[in-house]
């Protein structure tokens, strides 16, 4: 997964906050201005939005005669494939989840427990379509 820079996680952000309703995307004019503070061409935004769909970030469709954009997946599915990317890049993929274990708080290693226990429970569940399995238990 590709780590986003500034501009493109500003814009990413207003995706993921965005409100899903009708038709689930926004224009590149409405990414635009809800992009606070910041005073971008809409070919600026444009060009972001192009470059994220190539990447594989947001997903677009034709509405009328622009294109509508919506995340390809969820902030959470993202941070969690950023966060088992940085596990691949150091020697020991063990030692990283106990130094991550041990720093975090006691309300955060709550649901991380709840979290393991319920992916130790068997259960006929699928598998969110937006979940990597790369790993190999």
């Amino acid at each position: 997964m590709t780590r986003l820079g500034d501009l493109e996680r500003a814009v990413m952000d207003v995706l993921w906050d965005a409100d899903p309703g009708p038709g689930g995307g926004r224009t590149v004019r409405e990414v635009a201005d809800a992009l606070d503070g910041r005073e971008l061409a809409y070919t600026t935004v444009m060009t972001v939005l192009d470059r994220l769909a190539g990447k594989g970030m947001v997903q677009r469709e034709r509405s009328g005669r622009a294109w509508s954009y919506r995340p390809a997946a969820s902030r959470e599915a993202h941070i969690a494939q950023l966060m088992l990317e940085a596990l691949d890049l150091g020697g020991s993929r063990d030692a990283a989840l106990v130094r991550f274990a041990r720093s975090v708080t006691g309300t955060e290693a709550e649901v991380l427990r709840a979290a393991l226990a319920d992916s130790a429970a068997p259960a006929d569940r699928t598998v969110p379509a937006n979940f990597v399995a790369d790993r190999q238990d």
